[in-house]
């Protein structure tokens, strides 16, 4: 990392990577969009009991989201030239960090992979984003975005779009929270799910529709 000093000595000067300057420019397009977002609780306990050796909970995230945009193309699209374009298949990205900067590989055909397909490809690609080594082909072409920010105990944040996606889901961490069951307190892992979307391609209506499906889904209620 090259760092130069301004005329202040006090100052250090951190000139943008060549992937930072991707990502600027990209977040400089996502805030011409007009962007809403909404908020759900989802208990996470039927989601926990499906961890297993290899498989984590951004891996049973990432298949809820494919299910759930197969239902929903409208979120599956991409917003350009003034026309909604929908997917049939769902390429769900997930936004990782690493010293290079934040990138966003893509698991093309989410929706036709199981569970363990996922977690397989979703491990290959989060390596060779911190190796340096992902190609174009695994950062382009995806049609939503999953950003997981659990594992470093934040409650709830909002996501920018990533477009030209009309949607993208910010899961914070999972917190054992009292909550009332029919009358009665009992404290489940209660998880905070928030939905950003492109007004322009997305009402609210649609993306409450779509977040409550993934809900329904992570919390065993449909499959």
């Amino acid at each position: 990392m090259t760092v130069t000093l301004n005329p202040d000595p006090q100052v250090a000067v951190r000139p943008l990577t060549k992937t930072e300057k991707v990502m600027s420019r990209a977040m400089l397009a996502a805030w011409s969009a007009p962007q809403f977002n909404i908020v759900v609780d989802i208990d996470m306990q039927h989601a926990l009991g499906q961890r297993r050796p290899g498989v984590t909970v951004t891996d049973i995230i990432l298949s809820a989201c494919a299910k759930a945009l197969i239902q929903f193309p409208a979120m599956n699209a991409h917003f350009r030239d003034d026309a909604v374009h929908e997917y049939a298949v769902a390429n769900v990205g997930l936004a990782v960090a690493s010293p290079r900067g934040l990138t966003v590989p893509v698991i093309h055909g989410a929706d036709g992979l199981s569970l363990d397909g996922i977690a397989e490809r979703r491990k290959a690609l989060v390596e060779k984003v911190r190796t340096g080594s992902i190609s174009v082909s695994e950062v382009v072409g995806g049609t939503f975005t999953v950003s997981n920010l659990g594992m470093f105990d934040v409650r709830q944040f909002t996501a920018i779009l990533n477009p030209p996606q009309v949607g993208i889901l910010a899961v914070g961490s999972t917190r054992t929270i009292q909550v009332w069951n029919d009358g009665a307190p009992e404290w489940r892992p209660i998880s905070a799910f928030s939905l950003t979307c492109d007004h322009r391609a997305v009402d609210g209506a649609l993306a409450a529709r779509f977040l409550g499906v993934v809900k329904d889904i992570l919390e065993g209620c449909t499959t």
